[in-house]
């Protein structure tokens, strides 16, 4: 695991404890930092690397962490630091690939506590938030809520509520929100930039909301994954441009590529359904089955309409297993 030293959150911008309802100091003891190996011919080795670094946070005395799952797909090697600088070990245990969370289990005594769970639907808009990396108070960042809305990422991922808060943290992966009763909210997963209502952009965080996991987590637990079938998955990278749902690249060795899919096609419809959104894409797409269903597509390439028949897949079946050594 890196030594280097991490960059700190300025003073200015860190929680003060004194204002807050609840001890600071001790539910930060329970936000780790998170690095990962992955192999180099690993399927998402191109695109989130092959070394990552992020955050998780004790969700049960066992030494189960909770992070944002593209720290630990294909991870080869996990290691769990905290504050105090102690590594332990971890093995990656489970990946939802629905809500984006995934799971590692300490191969060591971590001797924290675990963060209690927060409610993230009870929250509102303009309530104050800690969002913390693993390091302590110095990787914390004082923030608020600033949206609850549905997301849609490039990347065949869709939430129907996410949370948004600002200022941005800088190491926002697997970052743990924390609310004003010391409960966590959701995991950190992206940084973005809206519009501020002044013409300017504001960069802020896009978080999981922690409501999703608790649905979830028997499953992941028992079988690594969601115990349902798979939603069928293109390996497409899409954007929204005009209203329309544009092309921006394919997984080569993914159904979409394989079926002829290109760079800068127009997606018209799914199953003769238009779509102007990649929230319609994604609803589309997923209503046409399980993974394995066949997806028929209408494409506009070069001022042409054509079909494209793409038989979907499971995403997981293209992602390495992760192996205990």
């Amino acid at each position: 695991m890196s030594d280097k030293p991490r960059w700190e959150v300025p003073v200015a911008q860190q929680p003060r404890p004194e204002e807050l309802k609840f001890d600071l100091a001790k539910v930060l003891r329970s936000v780790v930092s998170v690095e990962s190996e992955i192999p180099e011919d690993a399927f998402t080795a191109q695109i989130l690397g092959t070394e990552r670094a992020g955050s998780g946070v004790v969700i049960a005395d066992t030494g189960l962490v909770l992070t944002i799952g593209y720290l630990i797909t294909e991870a080869e090697n996990v290691w769990l630091k905290d504050a105090d600088g102690r590594v332990t070990p971890g093995h990656p245990i489970a990946l939802d690939m629905e809500t984006g969370f995934g799971l590692v289990q300490a191969l060591g005594r971590l001797g924290l506590p675990a963060i209690k769970l927060g409610r993230s639907r009870a929250t509102a808009i303009g309530e104050p938030v800690v969002v913390a990396g693993g390091g302590g108070i110095s990787q914390a960042v004082r923030a608020r809520i600033v949206a609850k809305q549905e997301f849609s990422g490039y990347w065949e991922y869709h939430l129907d509520e996410a949370i948004f808060t600002a200022p941005a943290h800088p190491l926002w992966g697997g970052a743990a929100v924390i609310d004003a009763n010391g409960g966590l909210l959701g995991i950190g997963s992206l940084h973005v930039q809206q519009s501020n209502g002044r013409g300017e952009g504001e960069d802020i965080n896009m978080i999981v909301p922690i409501d999703l996991l608790p649905p979830a987590l028997g499953d992941l637990l028992k079988f690594g994954r969601l115990n349902k079938p798979a939603r069928p998955w293109l390996g497409v990278y899409s954007t929204e441009s005009g209203g329309r749902v544009v092309v921006a690249d394919v997984s080569e060795e993914g159904p979409a590529g394989t079926a002829g899919l290109r760079s800068g096609d127009i997606i018209a419809s799914v199953r003769d359904r238009s779509v102007e959104t990649l929230a319609d894409f994604y609803r589309e797409v997923w209503a046409c089955g399980p993974a394995g269903a066949e997806v028929p597509i209408e494409i506009v390439r070069e001022k042409r309409n054509l079909w494209l028949r793409i038989k979907s897949a499971d995403r997981a079946s293209f992602l390495k297993k992760p192996t205990l050594n």
